[in-house]
Order: C-alpha cells, then structure tokens, then sequence
C-alpha cells in the first residue's frame, strides 16, 4: 500500500474520482500543507492556517501507478488557475500534491513539464514534501455518497458540472 496527497480544490469534488478507480483502497478528506495543528474547515475555508483542503489517497502500486494518479489528478482541475479552483478561491483551494520520496516528485515535474508542452502554461501546482495531514470533519467524509443532491448542485454551482 502507498499513499498519495492531491489539494484539488475542494476535497468534495474530486473524491469520487478517485474512489472508483481500481486499486485505490480509501480516499479521505483533510487538511495539509500549513503548520497549525488539528485545523478546523472553518479555519481552512477562511484562510487562516496555511492548509489546502486535502485527499489522502491510498492505493495499491501493483494494481494503479503514481503516475496515473497524478494523470487522473491532472485531469480533475484546471491547473491554469493560480488563484483557486472554479467559484473556491483562496489558498486553501489552490492545487498542490504533497510528496512522500524522490519518485513522486520526479513524476509530478514530469507531468507539469508535459502539460505545458502539450498545453502551454504557466501552471499552477504546488510540488511539495509532505509535513502532516490531518483528517476533516466526518461530515466531509464520502460528501458526495451522504448528499448526492447537494453534491450534485454543489458540481454544478461550482462551475465543475455544466447541466
């Protein structure tokens, strides 16, 4: 078992996502990147901790690679957008994968560089080493499987969905 940290914007949106793929064991909510202790969503929302909401995702090497996560990730935001992920602004809602080795690192340099290439850029992804991650509320937890409704307007009012 491996584990990968992706800030997508909000962890709402790009969960399920992950979820379904094969090999992927568990996928949870949270906060990473700042230096407060047991943040709040509140405090995150609002900007004053440092952190980015935040999936931990758990999967199986054998069966799903690094580098397809982060393609899959890649895939799930709009990595143009310096300021926030479509009506989530802030620095909590800016995109980030939070490394655990030197491989994961390699790959997601690699990945931005072929973005760029094929897209032309700049591009807005935070590459850092991991310090710490600390699950959300449980209401958080599986949003979309809890509130498909308000899931689904949340989609579509975020600009993710068009309907």
């Amino acid at each position: 078992m491996e584990t990968v940290y992706f800030a997508g914007g909000c962890f709402w949106c790009i969960t399920p996502t992950f979820r379904q793929m094969e090999g992927v064991y568990s996928v949870v909510s949270g906060y990473s990147g700042g230096d407060e202790p047991d943040p709040t969503y509140e405090d995150v929302k609002y900007q004053r901790t440092g952190h980015r909401e935040t999936i931990r995702v758990d999967y199986d090497p054998e069966r799903v690679s690094f580098a397809r996560l982060f393609e899959i990730f890649l895939g799930s935001v709009n990595p143009f957008d310096p300021d926030g992920q479509y009506i989530d602004r802030g620095h909590s809602y800016t995109l980030a994968v939070y490394y655990l080795n030197k491989e994961q690192e390699r790959i997601c340099y690699e990945g931005i560089d072929k973005l760029i290439e094929e897209e032309g850029g700049p591009v807005y992804i935070s590459i850092e080493p991991f310090k710490s991650f600390y699950p959300a509320e449980e209401y958080h937890q599986d949003y979309d499987l809890k509130n498909p409704e308000a899931f689904r307007r949340e989609l579509i009012e975020s600009g993710r969905v068009k309907e």
